[in-house]
């Protein structure tokens, strides 16, 4: 199955099929000034939160996937590269019951405290009767809820994400359909901050330029097709 949206009048395809290759950039993709964050075969771009080197346990490159085992350890992982007006695109998949995040516009580069894209088995999770919505898969975790109504493939399938920041405006999409939206210093993100875990944090909820940051939550996840552009 084949995967496509229109943004910001460049059109991206993402495919699940296993003959083609996710981790590879199309022509129209480097005219557009899209690319790669993960190359399908290393490491290469990524260290470990705080700095140190690329974890010798827990992730490593293997099968065109960036894969994290479950209780592997090694902890977060960053880019090396930070930014600020991005678009970016990645396929995940999560093992049942696995819970994973993407954390975008940090607070530090050296922490992992930011705003998070949720990956989560929102079925099958140990902890799922706990949950609320706004910390299930494709909503801003812990700040806001998202859509009843999306599309979101079971554990062992792949799933395309997408994430949009350009100025104050930012969005999550998930299989093509949007997740969240918001914009930065609006009243309606000052008060979901408010009532979250976050609102001790000062500057939470800032425009920051930062890493891309992959969560070890202690499960397994495999990721691909990490590409970006700046605007």
């Amino acid at each position: 199955m084949i995967r496509c949206f229109l943004s910001f009048l460049v059109l991206t395809c993402s495919s699940a099929l296993a003959d083609e290759n996710p981790n590879a950039l199309t022509d129209a993709e480097k005219a557009a000034g899209w690319k790669l964050l993960f190359d399908g075969k290393t490491t290469a771009g990524w260290v470990a939160l705080g700095g140190a080197p690329f974890p010798e346990k827990g992730w490593k490159a293997e099968n065109g996937t960036l894969h994290h085992a479950a209780k592997g350890g090694g902890g977060d992982i960053i880019t090396r590269e930070q930014f600020d007006d991005f678009e970016l695109v990645w396929d995940w998949k999560i093992a049942p019951g696995a819970n994973g995040g993407l954390k975008y516009n940090l607070l530090e580069p050296t922490k992992n405290v930011g705003f998070e894209y949720q990956m989560i088995d929102d079925d099958g999770y140990p902890g799922v009767k706990g949950l609320r919505r706004n910390q299930l898969t494709g909503g801003l975790y812990d700040l806001l809820d998202p859509p009843k109504e999306r599309t979101l493939h079971p554990p062992g399938e792949w799933n395309a994400s997408r994430i949009v920041v350009r100025g104050n405006r930012i969005e999550h999409w998930l299989n093509g359909g949007k997740t969240a939206q918001f914009e930065l210093g609006s009243e309606a993100l000052k008060a979901a901050i408010a009532k979250s875990k976050f609102r001790d944090q000062p500057k939470f909820g800032e425009k920051t330029k930062s890493p891309i940051l992959f969560q070890d939550h202690g499960d397994e996840i495999w990721l691909r097709g990490i590409k970006v552009r700046s605007f």
